[in-house]
């Protein structure tokens, strides 16, 4: 299959590349800049110089490909207006081009799109009024394709999908942690957080363009819910520093941001039961605090 990819060339979008080119797939990504570009090439894939909001590069991509894994997500998070606009604009442009067509379209979307505190399934609603609310538009965009002929899907990844070099939210707790001199949770930190090893959720990528049904929802997610205190005390005995709770008002304080504080406070555990039974999906990498415990988000940051 020749696959478009757009995020090809970011955090998890390099993983899944090359789990597509090592599975036999043929792939152009999405390319805004000479350094993607190498690094795509590095990948084995062709560069398709482009952004997200030139929609007729987008068009031109998808057109010549026999499916679609879009990945990329970016703007201004202090302006989910505009997220939820770029992405959805980005969203119809690509599944317009393959209306009527029968090929495959997989979309991106977050597991924070769910209801908190209580375990959430690919059946059940996702929350217009939650934290990530903002991606529920381009989740819907994707999957109105699946009734114009459009093999359409969209996986939820965990808000952690960890691995080597990840500078997302765990990454992000590290920092902080060294910069405080503590290793913080919010409240009495029971809340949960899904995990995904990127290597695993790679895997989900390639079976969703494979043989995801039309109007699938998929969950990216190997663990449904690791408590957030434990995550906090394995940081700090990595790095030889007190994990400690914190209250949502001291928590707004000590992190990056309030909406930081927010997301590290929330209580989102999903399953994923129905997208391994569906797809046969087996996740076989170590898990976060594995990750945490054994990998590299504890090494010394370069000089």
């Amino acid at each position: 299959m020749h696959v478009f990819v757009t995020g090809g060339s970011g955090l998890t979008g390099p993983t899944v590349v090359a789990e597509l080119v090592a599975a036999g797939h043929t792939v152009t990504g999405l390319a805004r800049s000479d350094t993607a570009a190498a690094r795509l090439e590095s990948l084995g894939a062709t560069p398709h110089r482009g952004s997200l909001e030139d929609l007729g590069s987008l068009r031109g991509g998808a057109e010549a490909a026999d499916g679609v894994l879009h990945m990329a997500f970016g703007g201004d998070f202090a302006d989910p207006d505009d997220l939820e606009r770029r992405d959805r604009t980005a969203i119809e442009a690509l599944g317009q081009a393959l209306a009527h067509s029968g090929k495959p379209f997989v979309s991106t979307s977050g597991t924070l799109v769910m209801p908190g505190g209580r375990e959430s399934t690919e059946e059940d609603e996702p929350d217009t009024a939650g934290i990530a609310g903002f991606r529920i538009p381009g989740e819907r965009a994707c999957l109105g394709f699946a009734a114009q002929g459009v093999r359409a899907s969209v996986v939820r990844l965990a808000p952690t999908v960890h691995g080597p070099g990840d500078y997302g939210f765990i990454g992000m707790l590290v920092a902080t942690a060294r910069k405080t001199g503590v290793s913080a949770y919010v409240g009495d930190g029971s809340n949960r957080w899904p995990a995904v090893h990127r290597r695993d959720a790679a895997v989900l990528f390639r079976l969703a363009l494979e043989k995801a049904p039309a109007g699938g929802v998929l969950h990216g997610v190997a663990e449904s819910g690791v408590r957030f205190k434990s995550i906090a005390e394995a940081v700090g005995r990595g790095l030889g520093l007190p994990a400690v709770s914190l209250s949502p008002e001291e928590a707004a304080g000590h992190f990056v941001s309030p909406a930081m504080a927010t997301f590290y406070g929330f209580d989102g555990p999903v399953s994923s039961s129905r997208t391994r039974e569906l797809l046969g999906w087996t996740p076989a990498h170590p898990t976060l605090l594995e990750d945490v415990e054994h990998g590299d988000y504890l090494a010394a940051p370069a000089a």
